[in-house]
């Protein structure tokens, strides 16, 4: 285990959500898509469920998308920031099916409030372990999406949204076949 599981939980969610946007495809287009998004994830807490609030989730999106690749001094300032505009305040809880972890918003805080700290607080831990090189781009020249790698070889280079991984493994057996080895 690299991280604690509700840090290595929150970079799965921070993965997922900017995969939301990957390769031009648009997977939080409708207020429906960002309910069932959270249901996958897991998230809890008050809702508007309106366009204002989809809007923020998408503009957190484009945040995170750019901390992703950040070097770390321009990742520490965005993850700062995000928690500052939340008014965070790291406290333990325990609900729903998890055990004691860490929150730092309320349950009635804006969703992307504490969907953005929820990242921050995970990237806290991702920065000061100076484990960034974990948080990559996919391997594939026709994708953009991003990965997380939690391998303990850290050996993962493709995304899961899509089959990037088989792909470049047919094209390279291709290209062997083809040049007469295999």
């Amino acid at each position: 285990m690299v991280f604690a599981p509700d840090t290595e939980v929150a970079l799965r969610t921070v993965v997922h959500l900017i995969n939301s946007a990957a390769n031009g495809e648009e997977k939080l287009a409708t207020v429906a898509d960002l309910d069932e998004f959270l249901r996958a994830e897991g998230f809890s807490g008050s809702r508007a469920r309106d366009a204002a609030e989809l809007a923020s989730v998408h503009a957190l999106r484009s945040d995170l998308a750019a901390l992703w690749t950040a070097d770390e001094d321009t990742a520490v300032a965005g993850v700062n920031r995000l928690l500052r505009e939340a008014h965070a305040l790291p406290q333990l809880l325990k609900h729903d099916q998890w055990d004691w972890h860490l929150h730092a918003t309320t349950r009635e805080a804006p969703l992307a409030d504490r969907m953005g700290t929820e990242a921050a607080m995970a990237l806290v831990d991702v920065i000061r372990s100076k484990e960034m090189d974990r948080m990559l781009v996919c391997a594939a020249d026709d994708c953009d999406a991003v990965v997380l790698d939690l391998s303990r070889n850290r050996s993962k280079r493709y995304c899961d949204t899509g089959n990037c991984a088989n792909r470049a493994h047919v094209a390279a057996y291709r290209a062997r076949r083809a040049a007469g080895g295999d």
